[in-house]
């Protein structure tokens, strides 16, 4: 790369949320260059679930989950047909009493921001999601929320920032970034040295390898896909109980979680525990998360599953994103450790970090998500 074509701007990792932030760059005009040393949507993107959702486990997540819906809202219109984007709804299916008493004030929090949401009884519930079992007490449903396929989402957005003059390396390994340079490995063991008037890390789990110091740890997922059903299931369910086990970094969990692909197909899961980077299968944990979907969901034990497979997450202390300039290192933003939410977020954290880079104001306050603020137990484990 000549001194005359340097970029404005390295994005080091090309999962959703680096190639968000690469389309989100050169739509305002900055040269860009994006880099993966796998392929674009590889790693965490590619083992997701895709669920595009409001969550309100904090004020700020609430805030920032709800505008970066929106702005998918706003993609969508111009997605092709492989990126599979549907606005299904959720259905936060409440067990007990005490739930749907959790789901009310759920309801009403979202109203209280806008945000179009019902609690369904049971008779409502049964036939929106007749496969569901019955004697539970009723659901929050939330209409707006939608589901997409990771993978190709994120090779959608790259290619618009393609369109518009941004370069991508893929296969080419971020070894080093140090300051506003990024030290690279090509596959055939070449190496460079590319600088920029900017570096965003984008690297998921890899972030902290890249730039030491952020608390960013791997939190491992499993999920399993079935052959085609249609019409076996018409929302993203969720139990409510979801919500403790995703935000809270203890010891392995399981809850259900059942989402429909275009395809027919349905995603079901989910788990959640902290084993360092091992990617295997943990069999038991499968077998419990699959008793989990079934408790709620009984028909599920006669479908047949095609695949298996597991993923990891980048997980913060307190269950926020790291968005903004890493202080300390000049030129350098962090755009990561979204755990489950990368999906969700990665139109908005493009624009958090557009925005600041651009030195102009945010649409949502971006100081809840600064990469250097204080966090409880923020000694994680390394991310080896």
């Amino acid at each position: 790369m000549s001194p005359s074509r340097q970029p404005d701007v390295l994005v080091a990792g090309a999962g959703v949320v680096g190639a968000g932030c690469a389309f989100a760059l050169a739509r305002e005009g900055l040269r860009v260059c994006l880099i993966d040393g796998g392929f674009v949507g590889g790693g965490s993107t590619a083992s997701a679930m895709g669920h595009l959702v409001v969550m309100d486990d904090s004020e700020a997540e609430l805030r920032l989950t709800a505008y970066s819906r929106h702005l998918w809202s706003e993609l969508a219109k111009e997605m092709p047909a492989d990126c599979e984007a549907e606005q299904r709804g959720t259905l936060w299916v409440a067990a007990t009493d005490a739930e749907m008493a959790a789901a009310r004030t759920k309801r009403d929090r979202y109203q209280s921001h806008g945000i179009a949401a019902e609690v369904v009884d049971e008779q409502l519930l049964m036939s929106m999601e007749p496969m569901l079992r019955r004697g539970l007490a009723g659901a929050l449903h939330v209409s707006d929320d939608s589901v997409l396929y990771p993978p190709a989402a994120a090779r959608h957005l790259a290619d618009r920032a393609r369109a518009l003059g941004a370069e991508l390396r893929e296969n080419c390994t971020v070894e080093r970034i140090d300051g506003r340079s990024v030290y690279v490995r090509e596959r055939g063991g070449s190496t460079a040295v590319l600088s920029a008037g900017a570096v965003v890390n984008a690297a998921g789990i890899d972030a902290p390898l890249l730039t030491p110091g952020l608390p960013i740890v791997p939190r491992k997922g499993q999920l399993l896909i079935t052959d085609r059903y249609p019409d076996f299931c018409n929302h993203q369910v969720v139990e409510l109980g979801y919500l403790e086990s995703a935000h809270t970094l203890g010891g392995p969990s399981v809850a259900f979680n059942v989402q429909p692909r275009a395809t027919g197909q349905l995603l079901v899961g989910s788990s959640r525990e902290l084993v360092g980077r091992d990617p295997e299968v943990n069999r038991e944990l499968l077998g419990t998360m699959l008793q989990r979907a079934i408790h709620y969901m009984p028909q599920l034990a006669s479908l047949v599953v095609t695949r298996s497979w597991t993923g990891f997450r980048p997980a913060t202390p307190d269950a926020l994103p790291l968005i903004g300039r890493w202080e300390g290192v000049d030129g350098l933003w962090i755009a990561a450790g979204h755990e489950g939410l990368g999906i969700t977020l990665a139109p908005a954290t493009a624009a958090l970090i557009v925005d600041g880079i651009l030195g102009r104001a945010s649409a949502v306050d971006p100081t809840p998500f600064a990469p250097g603020r204080a966090m409880p137990n923020s000694h994680v484990p390394a991310a080896v």
